[in-house]
């Protein structure tokens, strides 16, 4: 049996946020246990390292906490893993420098209220 639905005029799907472009919606559908995707801002080797294997969407003119809050809305993170995000670490001089990252807060929140529990984060040191 099969069940035929149309909407008035074009097809479009509820709650879906307006962010994530049908490219990186595509990318999101074919995601299974152990995939990984990498939201990055414009300064990551994204190109170079998506030459050999990993897909490459971009997503210009977006911050990664409005693209990460889109993301999680509708992909869960893996229950499995203790610590399904991982946080890129700072290079050796901001290191020295102790420089701050508020924005790993931001994030840790943002996953967090999506998931509905405190979330395992791989921070660097």
């Amino acid at each position: 049996a099969s069940v035929r639905v149309r909407s008035r005029n074009m097809v479009i799907l509820k709650n879906i946020p307006r962010i994530l472009s049908p490219e990186l919606l595509s990318v999101l559908a074919r995601m299974g246990h152990g995939n990984e995707i990498v939201l990055a801002d414009a300064n990551f080797p994204s190109a170079s390292i998506c030459k050999h294997g990993p897909e490459l969407v971009r997503a210009d003119g977006h911050g990664i906490p409005e693209l990460l809050k889109a993301v999680t809305h509708l992909l869960p993170l893996d229950a499995y893993v203790p610590k399904p995000v991982a946080l890129m670490d700072l290079v050796p001089a901001d290191k020295k420098r102790e420089l701050p990252t508020p924005i790993w807060q931001t994030y840790k929140e943002i996953i967090e209220e999506a998931e509905g529990r405190k979330a395992g984060i791989r921070c660097p040191n």
